[in-house]
């Protein structure tokens, strides 16, 4: 029996095309040694599930002497999520958390009313020289919890069920798919999880999940007939049962969870119900109120000016 079971309807029925929302690709920028995709927010959807940003970074590759070097910057009323396929980076935030973040692990850092981090490649990798190929990703918090006490969780890659079932394999990152559960703590419904599937494999998607998508990092799939690569991603309606097939060998991403509790303001990087509390958060960066990033305490990034 196939552990994704389910009564989708086969590639080629025209209910599996209709299932796509929206196909949305994303905005790029060149940063240099680097370039990061960004699918969310976009014009034609601002969020799916909690999630309300989602950045696809490199493949990359540094030379000796050159890594990422995000300076202490601050954040409320989210919780980031880094996810790497390749090389490392450094957390430290203002809580005196110092950690490496390696490919298949998770950083869950809740900012709640406030917190500063940075993100850097470390100095041996910096010496020698890095790949480095990742997600960033920031979920809303509910606004009962917005603002909660900032706080920061890291999960190594042994802690995540792993699905498998003939040429699909799909690790479970937060939430719960295909009967797995991930023991990442969050504060909504949330589903993230990274699938690998075999030329020919197929791929059922829970409609149980309220808003779902997922992101192609790698490969091609079809669904209904239409075909979809690399950097796309799909938004499906919901409720519908949708299965993917791959064309070739496909990497790919699916997240969503249950619908946010009203709209979210973004700016720069703070997202709050309130507007007011976007200024609120503005005014305190500017006047030097967030905490320091033990470790990391001489540089920083200024507030916009816009």
């Amino acid at each position: 029996m196939s552990f994704f079971r389910g009564q989708d309807p086969d590639p080629g029925n025209a209910v599996q095309s209709e299932a796509i929302a929206q196909v949305i690709v994303p905005r790029s920028v060149d940063l240099g040694d680097f370039t990061v995709h960004r699918a969310l927010p976009s014009g034609q959807s601002r969020m799916v599930g909690p999630f309300i940003f989602f950045d696809h970074f490199g493949p990359a590759h540094f030379r000796s002497g050159s890594g990422i070097d995000v300076r202490p910057h601050p954040h409320i009323g989210l919780a980031t999520l880094t996810y790497l396929f390749d090389g490392e980076i450094i957390h430290r935030d203002s809580l005196g958390t110092t950690i490496a973040i390696r490919p298949g692990e998770i950083n869950w850092m809740t900012a709640g009313r406030g917190i500063v981090h940075s993100e850097r490649t470390g100095p041996e990798r910096r010496a020698s020289g890095d790949d480095l190929h990742g997600l960033q990703c920031w979920v809303a918090l509910p606004a009962a919890t917005e603002e909660t006490a900032p706080a920061f969780a890291h999960h190594g890659v042994g802690e995540f069920p792993v699905v498998r079932d003939g040429d699909t394999t799909v690790r479970v990152v937060v939430g719960s798919l295909y009967g797995a559960h991930s023991p990442v703590a969050t504060a909504s419904e949330t589903v993230f999880a990274d699938a690998m599937l075999r030329a020919g494999g197929a791929l059922p998607l829970d409609a149980g999940h309220e808003e779902r998508a997922i992101y192609v990092i790698d490969g091609e799939i079809d669904i209904g007939g239409d075909r979809f690569g690399r950097d796309r991603l799909l938004v499906f309606r919901p409720g519908d049962a949708v299965t993917l097939r791959a064309v070739t060998d496909t990497h790919l991403m699916i997240l969503g969870g249950a619908a946010m509790d009203g709209p979210r303001h973004i700016w720069w990087n703070f997202v709050s119900s309130r507007k007011e509390r976007i200024e609120e958060a503005k005014a305190e960066w500017a006047a030097g109120h967030f905490g320091k990033v033990p470790g990391d305490e001489i540089e920083f990034i200024p507030l916009p000016e816009k």
